[in-house]
Parts: structure tokens; sequence; C-alpha cells
């Protein structure tokens, strides 16, 4: 069984910073292509950042130069670093996994930038 689940959601203030881990079993970690996506009430899903098996990472407009996706194969973990935080990064965060034409996501956690 695949799991995914998400942690270090919360509540912070403009301009803090939150790093959300997503833990990984059942699933080949290693040629897993791993994602972070995010929705907020009334809005559509959106990437947010994704980073393949071999590393190369992508990222939404909105948050180049502010968060990092990483992953860590020993640990089966993705992270998200997010930095300078803004009021619009409000939403749930969704970790998800890609291997082959599979697809796995986490319940997701919330993260809440008050102004």
């Amino acid at each position: 069984q695949v799991q995914l689940v998400e942690s270090g959601g919360g509540l912070v203030q403009t301009g803090g910073s939150l790093r959300l881990s997503c833990a990984t079993s059942g699933t080949n970690f290693r040629v897993a292509t791993m994602a972070w996506y995010r929705q907020a009430p009334g809005k559509q899903r959106e990437l947010v950042a994704i980073i393949s098996s071999g590393g190369t990472t992508n990222y939404v407009d909105s948050v180049k130069g502010r968060f990092t996706i990483s992953r860590d194969n020993a640990r089966n973990t993705v992270y998200l670093q997010m930095n300078s935080l803004k009021p619009e990064d409000t939403a749930v965060y969704h970790c998800k996994a890609s291997i082959v034409w599979r697809e796995y996501w986490g319940q997701g956690t919330q993260v809440t930038v008050s102004s």
C-alpha cells in the first residue's frame, strides 16, 4: 500500500518560513517524480514545485526564489522549504508521487500565512 504523509504546515506571519515534509512508503521512491500542489478555497489546484528522480526541479513563477523542493532518497522523503511567506501562499498543500502511469496523493497539510 502506497502512502504519502505530509507534515510541517501551520500558521505563520508574513515573511516567515515553514518546511513541509512528505514521507512516503510502499513505493519505489528513487524512481518517482515528486511534486507539491496547493489549493486555496475557491481556487483551482496549482502545481507549486516538482522534482524528478534525477533531481531536476521546476517551480511556479510566484514561488521562484522563495521555495525550494528537495528529496532525500535515503529517507524516502520530499521537502518543500518555504521562505518569505505571503498571505497568497495560504492553501492546503498536497504531495504527489508519480511512478510510470500511476499517481499517489497525500492527505494534505494546511499552511496559513497571516498579514
